[in-house]
């Protein structure tokens, strides 16, 4: 005998399904789309923020992160570090180029392959990715005539080939694994050319042209993305924004990392120490400086400074602080001067976007180091012209007034100078109260002579 099972009916199994679809949607609709924004230089205050904001977007459970780019590069090494969270991260993200005059330049334009959508705003460009040498010396110029030189990128030194052919080879990876003109990214490497937003578009270097962040979220609504983790699908049509802005310490790291205020931090933290040194006890110059020097040192080994020119910044600094104490007649104050220009001037390559000193400042700096220099060889100058004001010196001449003398020899007294009691001696016998002259200083003993007697010189 066969037991009967019952089966709930077919419209009920289809209408749960359908809940249970509505449900599944409503739930990757109420995902959020992480934004980030990245205008300046690629440092390491920005690879800090971008590498966060990934993880924070991963943490959040984002369906989208888009990075907002306007780059003009910056350094390698943040560059990849950047790439390489984008590569790992779970969450698909789109670079997207905007404002209108923006643009993805150098690192920027493989910020832009690395991602899962490209996308780029009318009037903004990407390209010029050619990598430039940090620390070195420049290439020797080639021999050949202009119509055969080499393409940009490709000097005459084995260290810029290597550097190109890296870098062609970097940006073809990733232009191959997300499918997009691996032929114009080499071009971009190797010949620096850019595009504009629609050429990119033509040559398939990017997917979209999005006008701002809502025309690229409504374009991206449906799309179906592959991640490190699987297959995504976006429902970013009424997505809510999860804006993710850099914190203090992200806003710190980019102020300290600035070559220019390296550079003060630097003279700052040295000039703190010498204040320090030369008043001991204050406290305050030695609490400056110290901070100053270990923010300065700090930011010098995040950034692609030149050892050279760290040195001659402070054999410059060494010289015009020698100068105050060594009669040079201003020869190590102007080869201080000169040594700490040159220094200041190589500290940084400036052929990296951003990572430039501007003249002016180091001319500011050299000048305000010169007349510090000169205020202290003046007030040097000054005190050594001023009258000794303690010692032997300062007794000799003075008046005083004699306190007591001795019962049996009134030749022999007492006098209260400088907050001591002195005894003094006399050729004409003393009273209490009489003003005298002191003339010499014999060990304890003071040799006066009367107020109103004419000082005679002793031979």
């Amino acid at each position: 005998m066969f037991s009967r099972v019952h089966r709930p009916p077919t419209w009920l199994s289809t209408l749960l399904l359908m809940a249970w679809l509505v449900l599944a949607g409503a739930a990757q609709a109420a995902a959020p789309v992480t934004v980030l924004r990245l205008d300046g230089i690629v440092g390491p205050a920005s690879a800090d923020y971008v590498v966060g904001g990934i993880r924070h977007a991963a943490q959040t459970d984002s369906q989208l992160l888009v990075l907002q780019l306007d780059t003009p590069g910056g350094l390698d090494s943040s560059m990849r570090a950047i790439i390489k969270e984008i590569l790992a991260s779970p969450v698909p993200i789109a670079a997207h180029v905007t404002p209108s005059g923006a643009r993805a330049a150098s690192a920027g334009t493989y910020m832009l392959y690395a991602s899962h959508v490209a996308a780029m705003s009318p009037g903004t460009n990407l390209g010029a990715a050619t990598p430039v040498q940090i620390g070195g010396t420049p290439a020797a110029p080639p021999d050949d005539p202009p119509d055969k030189q080499a393409p940009a990128g490709e000097g005459g030194d084995a260290m810029s080939r290597k550097q190109v052919n890296d870098a062609s080879a970097y940006i073809r990876g990733l232009a191959q694994l997300r499918g997009r003109n691996a032929e114009w990214a080499e071009q971009a490497v190797r010949e620096a050319v850019s595009l504009s937003a629609s050429e990119a578009l033509e040559l398939q270097v990017v997917d979209y042209i999005a006008v701002d962040l809502a025309d690229l979220l409504r374009q991206l609504d449906g799309k179906t993305l592959q991640t490190r983790t699987g297959e995504r699908t976006l429902h970013t049509a009424d997505a809510t924004l999860d804006r993710y802005d850099p914190d203090w310490r992200v806003r710190l790291l980019a102020v300290i990392t600035n070559p220019s205020v390296a550079l003060i931090l630097m003279m700052i933290g040295v000039y703190g120490l010498i204040f320090e040194f030369s008043n001991p006890g204050t406290g305050a110059g030695g609490v400056v400086g110290g901070i100053c020097l270990l923010l300065a040192l700090y930011s010098l080994q995040l950034l692609p400074v030149s050892y050279a020119g760290v040195a001659l910044i402070l054999l410059g600094l060494g010289f015009m602080i020698a100068e105050a104490f060594i009669p040079s007649f201003g020869v190590l104050g102007l080869g201080g001067i000169v040594a700490f220009v040159t220094g200041a001037v190589i500290l940084f390559d400036t052929d990296v976007p951003g990572y430039g000193i501007p003249l002016t400042l180091i001319g500011t700096l050299a000048v305000v180091s010169a007349l510090l220099l000169f205020a202290i060889v003046s007030m040097a100058l000054k005190a050594r012209r001023q009258r000794l004001v303690s010692g032997d010196a300062e007794l000799v001449g003075s008046l005083v007034t004699v306190t007591s003398i001795k019962a049996n020899d009134s030749a022999h007294g007492w006098v209260q100078l400088q907050g001591e009691h002195w005894q003094v001696v006399s050729p004409t016998p003393l009273r209490p109260g009489q003003r005298v002259r002191i003339m010499a200083r014999r060990g304890l003993l003071l040799d006066v002579t009367a107020a109103d007697a004419p000082p005679t010189e002793k031979r």
